[in-house]
């Protein structure tokens, strides 16, 4: 099977976190034979600056004069690549509009994301759902990372599936470190709550490792850090806060329930897919320091109910977000999307 990847998100270094989950899920397809070429912004097409730094959704919005030209450039790589593919799997919604242009059969995942606002692919499927079903109904396909996702795109009448990001789950897990660390891992912007972070445990052993625009507040963050460095850190962790109620995934969350780790997360978006309150983890109001103070304080005095928690999350991740089973199913659409001759 020989499928084109056309994303708006990659990781240019091993530092960078965007994009990360889509770099990831090429590899294990390579591992599982797929023959995949990747499109994306400066190895593919160009993006004329639209795609990193503040993100896809808010350079568009400042220089909309270039979104034009980005969907050509997309276009083009995408008629010449699609040529000798079976397949194209679009990610984000804004692909969806140039990979119904391939000639091949499309899948669409969609990510959602807090950073796009109003323009994230969930704002968009509640608020515009007659432009989604414009550009979603010709997909053989749409696949949605969480459930949460999935109900909006549903609410505009079309057809999703769910299939969650992977993660890797270890084979073993040791005993956190000494004195217990308070970890948070993700962007540094406004919309991921990072002023509620900062004033609930901010006085903490925390460590943050994470870059954006936000960095001048947390003058002890680690910065953007390699992957295998991250896996080390929630080794390291008593606890993860996820404190962004309006995630697509919840990626480090899932990462630290794979780990072992109790995660405290506000209550909304995705991350009611990944905590269960009191079993994989624990829920707290949005933007509510005081309770997410009282939330890690809790776990953080209570050992067992540590172990408890990270037990559960760690089963619940292995047979949610396990790299076997999610490449599994999207083996399956692929195939589906085939024979479906859409």
């Amino acid at each position: 099977m020989r499928v084109v990847v056309l994303t708006t998100s990659w990781p240019r270094t091993e530092r960078e976190f965007a994009g990360r989950f889509v770099a990831d899920a090429v590899a294990r397809l390579r591992e599982h034979g797929v023959e995949v070429e990747v499109l994306a912004p400066g190895s593919g097409y160009r993006d004329y600056g639209l795609a990193y730094g503040g993100g896809m959704a808010t350079n568009v919005r400042r220089r909309p004069w270039l979104a034009p030209v980005l969907l050509f450039s997309m276009w083009r790589a995408l008629r010449r690549a699609a040529r000798g593919a079976d397949l194209v799997h679009a990610h984000w919604l804004l692909t969806a509009a140039v990979a119904r242009l391939g000639g091949r059969p499309f899948v669409v995942t969609l990510h959602g994301s807090g950073s796009a606002g109003r323009f994230s692919d969930e704002e968009l499927a509640r608020r515009r759902p007659r432009l989604v079903r414009a550009l979603l109904r010709p997909a053989a396909c749409v696949v949605c990372v969480s459930e949460t996702l999935a109900a909006a795109v549903r609410a505009a009448e079309l057809e999703a599936v769910v299939i969650p990001n992977g993660v890797r789950i270890p084979d073993e897990v040791g005993a956190p470190a000494e004195p217990a660390e308070v970890l948070y891992v993700g962007r540094l912007s406004p919309e991921k709550n990072i002023d509620t972070l900062l004033e609930a445990v901010g006085d903490l052993n925390l460590v943050v490792a994470g870059d954006g625009p936000l960095r001048e507040r947390v003058p002890n963050a680690l910065g953007a850090v390699p992957h295998a460095e991250v896996e080390r850190l929630l080794e390291r962790a008593s606890v993860l806060v996820a404190p962004c109620e309006r995630e697509g995934f919840g990626l480090a969350a899932a990462e630290a329930m794979a780990f072992a780790r109790p995660v405290v997360a506000a209550a909304g978006g995705a991350l009611l897919d990944l905590v269960t309150d009191g079993e994989t983890g624990l829920l707290v109001p949005p933007r509510d320091a005081q309770a997410l103070r009282a939330a890690v304080e809790r776990l953080l005095a209570d050992p067992e109910l540590c172990e408890r928690l990270g037990r559960a999350g760690r089963a619940f991740a292995r047979d949610r977000f396990g790299w076997d089973g999610v490449i599994e199913r999207t083996l399956v659409v692929y195939r589906d999307a085939l024979a479906s001759g859409r």
